[in-house]
């Protein structure tokens, strides 16, 4: 048991070496030795984990899109009104966003560049299936505006990855009024 234990503390140890070398260093710049320093373990180790370095963050982005899109839709349900259930997941997102930032960073980089596979970009879409079939249901009922989720996503989404990384660089402050003004920001873009 102890040693079951000591192994999953040494892959969530890169795990979140890796979530913190991406973050601050980009893709290019996080070799597997110094993922492996940050996380204290040999680099030979990795590979027990890991078949290399596009397998580690692939999975890293899988499994913090899975624990985003837990939390984004822990209180959704399929019957809500379509604007209700869209600002219940946008708050939560927003939410995940400021509460778990390395890894809302982390996601924001693998969105915005070609480090993940194509594969894993599409496991990471299916995990966000509930706010997909929610916006097919708001073009159904004529609530949405009948565009792409690519660009309900660009315009209601995406924003929030805006504002927290101009926080991050302390560009801004996010508040709660700033929330509520994004949230309605992003409603007023999508809705019909």
């Amino acid at each position: 048991m102890a040693k079951l234990q000591k192994s999953k503390d040494k892959r969530e140890a890169l795990v979140k070496a890796t979530i913190c070398l991406v973050n601050n260093d980009g893709f290019h710049a996080a070799p597997m030795s110094k993922i492996a320093k940050m996380a204290n373990i040999s680099p030979a180790t990795i590979y027990l984990f890991f078949e290399g370095k596009q397998d580690l963050v692939n999975q890293v982005y899988i499994e913090v899109k899975a624990s985003f899109s837990d939390y984004a839709f822990e209180t959704f349900t399929d019957d809500m009104d379509v604007e209700a259930g869209f600002e219940l997941i946008w708050k939560r997102i927003a939410h995940f966003k400021l509460k778990e930032r390395e890894e809302a960073m982390f996601l924001a980089q693998c969105d915005n560049t070609p480090m993940i596979d194509e594969p894993s970009r599409k496991e990471g879409i299916k995990h966000l299936q509930p706010l997909l079939d929610l916006w097919h249901r708001g073009k159904e009922e004529g609530v949405l505006k009948p565009v792409s989720d690519y660009l309900l996503y660009a315009y209601s989404i995406n924003p929030l990855s805006f504002l927290m990384l101009a926080q991050h660089r302390g560009e801004c402050v996010i508040t709660e009024k700033t929330i509520i003004e994004a949230y309605q920001a992003a409603w007023d873009s999508i809705k019909l």
